[in-house]
Parts: C-alpha cells; sequence; structure tokens
C-alpha cells in the first residue's frame, strides 16, 4: 500500500536515494521550506476567509434586490462548479505556467474579485445585478483554485517526505479562516454596512503578494507524459476520489440545513449558531496536524485512518439528528459533541489522502516533480468540488422532503459506503501482494531445484 521507495510513503525528487535517505528528515526547516509555509498559510487562510464571510449577510442583501433563494443556491453553489473545471485545467498546465506565478496571480485576481463583490450592491436590481453575481464569483472560484493547487504541488515539492504532516499543519489556518471569516464578517457588515467587509479582506489578500513575490521559490520542471485520465482510472486513486467526494459532501450538506435545523429545534439567537459550528471546524483544526504527522511517520496507519474515519463520520451524520429509529431526543449538547467528533474524523480522513495518491502514482510510473504534483493536486481540488456542489444541493432537497434526521442519515450512508468499500479494497490489494511475494518465493525455490543437479555434477 506504499510506494515501492520505502516505507515512508511519496519518495523524494531524486530516485537513487537509499532507504535509509528517506527516512532521514532534517528535524529543522531550511529557509526554503520556511518561505514556503508562509505563503501556504497566508493563502490558506486568506481564500478560506473571502470563501466563508458571504454566509451571515449576503442572502439578505440578494433578497433585498429581488433576487429568489433559489438563484441565491446557484449563486453560491457554481463557486464549487467552477472551482472544479479550473483545477483540472491548472493541474494539468502547471508546469508550463509556472506554480509561482500561478500562485501569485491567483492571489491578485482573488482579492480583486473580493473587493468587486463589495460594491455589487451599486448595481440595479435585476438580471444585471444577479449576472454581476455570477461572474464575481466565477472568477473568485477560478483565482483560488490557481492559487490552491499551486499551494499543494509547492508544499509536497518541498517537502517530498512530510507531506501528510504538512498539510495536515495548514489545515490550522483553514480552518482558522473558515472560522473568523462568518463572525468578522458580520461584525464588519453591522458597524459599517456591505462594502467594507469585501474591501477590507480584498486589500489583505492583495498586501499578501509582494511578501509572497518575494519569498516564494521557483520549482522548474519539464512537462510530464499522463494525464488525468490515467491517474483517475487507477483503480485505487478512484476510490480516493470517491472518499474526498463523500467527505466534502458531508461538509456541503451543513451548509443549508444545520443552521435552520438548530433554530427550529433549539430556538437558538440567530447569533449563536454560528458557535455551534465552531466545534466542527476548531476540531478539525486541532486534529489534522497529529493525523498528518502520524500519517507521514507511520504510513501504514493511513489506509485505517481512511477506512475509519469514514466510517465514524458516517456514526456521527446518523447521531446528528440524530436518526428516529435509535429513540434518543435531540439534545444542544450531544449535537455539539457530534460536530467534534465529525470534526477529528474528517481530519482522520482526508489528511491521509494526498499522500495516499502520490503513493499510487509513484508505484504506477508517474514521474517524480511539478508535473505529477500538479495533477494530484488539481485530482483533490476538483473532487472536493464535486462533492461541494452535491452535498447542500441535496441536502437542501432532502432537508425539505423527509427533514433533517433523515437526511442527515442518508448523507451518512454515503460515506459508510466510501469507507467500507475502500476497506475491502484494501484487503483484495494486501490478498494480491500476498500472492504475488509467494509466487515470487515459489519461482526462486523452482529455479534452484533446477540448477542444483547442475552444480553437483562433477
Amino acid at each position: 500500500m506504499d510506494a515501492p521507495g520505502g516505507p515512508e510513503g511519496p519518495r523524494p525528487p531524486r530516485g537513487d536515494d537509499s532507504l535509509g535517505n528517506t527516512r532521514e528528515t532534517p528535524r529543522q526547516l531550511s529557509r526554503e521550506q520556511f518561505f514556503v509555509l508562509i505563503s501556504a498559510a497566508s493563502i490558506n487562510l486568506g481564500s478560506m476567509m473571502c470563501y466563508s464571510i458571504l454566509g451571515p449577510f449576503f442572502p439578505k442583501e440578494a433578497e433585498k434586490k429581488g433576487v429568489s433563494n433559489t438563484v441565491t443556491g446557484m449563486i453560491f453553489g457554481c463557486y464549487a462548479l467552477f472551482d472544479l473545471l479550473a483545477s483540472l485545467v491548472f493541474g494539468k498546465y502547471l508546469v508550463q505556467i509556472g506554480a509561482k506565478f500561478m500562485f501569485v496571480a491567483g492571489m491578485f485576481v482573488s482579492g480583486g474579485v473580493t473587493i468587486l463583490f463589495g460594491v455589487l450592491d451599486k448595481i440595479p436590481e435585476g438580471p444585471i445585478f444577479i449576472a454581476m453575481c455570477f461572474l464575481v464569483r466565477m472568477a473568485d472560484a477560478v483565482s483560488f483554485a490557481a492559487a490552491i493547487t499551486a499551494s499543494f504541488s509547492i508544499l509536497a515539492k518541498a517537502f517530498p517526505n512530510s507531506v501528510a504532516t504538512v498539510l495536515g499543519s495548514l489545515e490550522i489556518f483553514s480552518g482558522l479562516g473558515l472560522v473568523l471569516g462568518p463572525p468578522l464578517g458580520g461584525f464588519l457588515y453591522q458597524s459599517f454596512g456591505y462594502e467594507v467587509p469585501f474591501i477590507f479582506l480584498g486589500c489583505i489578500v492583495l498586501l499578501m503578494i509582494p511578501l509572497n513575490m518575494y519569498i516564494l521559490p521557483n520549482y522548474d520542471s519539464d512537462p510530464g507524459e499522463h494525464s488525468f485520465w490515467k491517474l483517475i482510472t487507477l483503480p485505487k486513486v478512484a476510490l480516493i476520489a470517491f472518499v474526498i467526494n463523500s467527505l466534502s459532501s458531508c461538509f456541503g450538506f451543513l451548509d443549508p440545513t444545520l443552521s435552520l435545523f438548530v433554530l427550529e429545534k433549539f430556538n437558538l439567537p440567530a447569533g449563536y449558531v454560528g458557535l455551534v459550528f465552531l466545534g466542527l471546524a476548531s476540531s478539525y483544526a486541532i486534529s489534522s496536524p497529529l493525523f498528518g504527522l502520524l500519517s507521514d511517520k507511520m504510513p501504514h496507519l493511513r489506509k485505517w485512518f481512511l477506512v475509519w474515519g469514514n466510517i465514524i463520520t458516517a456514526g456521527c451524520y446518523m447521531l446528528l439528528g440524530p436518526i428516529p429509529v435509535l429513540h434518543i431526543k435531540s439534545q444542544l449538547w450531544l449535537l455539539v459533541l457530534i460536530l467534534v467528533l465529525n470534526g477529528i474524523s474528517a481530519g482522520m480522513s482526508i489528511i491521509p489522502t494526498i499522500p495516499e495518491i502520490l503513493s499510487c502514482a509513484y508505484e504506477n510510473g508517474f514521474e517524480e516533480g511539478l508535473s505529477t504534483l500538479g495533477l494530484v493536486s488539481g485530482l483533490f481540488s476538483a473532487m472536493w468540488s464535486v462533492g461541494a456542489f452535491l452535498g447542500p444541493t441535496l441536502g437542501g432537497f432532502l432537508y425539505e422532503k423527509i427533514g433533517f434526521e433523515w437526511a442527515a442519515a442518508v448523507q451518512g450512508l454515503w460515506a459508510m459506503t466510501s469507507g467500507v468499500t475502500m476497506g475491502l479494497f484494501y484487503l483484495w490489494e494486501h490478498s494480491q501482494r500476498r500472492r504475488s511475494k509467494l509466487e515470487n518465493i515459489l519461482g526462486t525455490e523452482e529455479e534452484r531445484t533446477a540448477l542444483l543437479p547442475d552444480e553437483i555434477q562433477p
């Protein structure tokens, strides 16, 4: 289940390193690695804050402009669709465009369109306002896809032997952005009006650009011969992509449903609803570095993290309502506890996915370098976007038809299916490797037996 270069997972760029050398990771960060971490942390924090700032007040502003709830949902949903398409394109052509240029250009466009979103209230209501909302949201999705795809690739290049540890640690900044975005946006909106939250965050992202242009290293590489199609048709990669879909959809399911359920079930003030989400985001951000470290130090645990993380996530969604057949009374403390456990199980499942895809790619002849790293990071972003689109869409539909309790249980079945399927594949893979190893031993013994009579002849 690991790359042939050794049990440490993905091999370093130099293919002639021995097993011992792959284990010898530096204890201290180099200057270049430190700068890469700063750049990646800045894009994780900034992009997640820009992404999440819309939630508290944009639907209300859109309603003032005569936009229906359905169209507002489509404005939110188009982000995932264009993020999917852009991730595939940028992942394929990362080497030709250049990772550093893609990163910086993505930040520039993202900061600019965030500011543009702040002046949309000046546009007259009707089709023009709706069209501009779609255009700005699409541009934001494309710029975000460029920056994140480049960021993942640069990180994997700078930290070849500790990809999971680094990605897990940087999820702290992603979680922090998701946690800080809504309350900061809501505060600025109440205090200064619609424009200020977007202008403030957009300017912060733009101010990060000169720093990243200076500190981010350039990585050159030759274009690879492989394609997304060859990568996704590898059975193991296809199943991991299904896992990514299910986990992303689980997160997305909560966006249109959980706040409504909490308001209806527990009669909480609207200002306290955001604190319920805090349990999920904080536990995910805190647990991700731990699972990243374990994934790099003990790569054999990755498969168990993927399988059991999905199964635990499924159990959490069965208990969110809880599902009526369990006859458990819905209580606020239980809901928050389940969300905390869900954050931990999500970190357990998500963090090992990229190292596992990289290991599988290297095992199947993909070259080591930015070309493969671009394909892998683009694939991850694309598959995450698919789930981010399906989760809210199906979640909102199921919530209206069968209620939150049963809708959450159906969502949990998706995670259960992906976890069990992944577990069955790992069992099959293990049996195939044992059979191959046994056949090699028997073949060697037969060769020795055939050679022995010739060796003992005088």
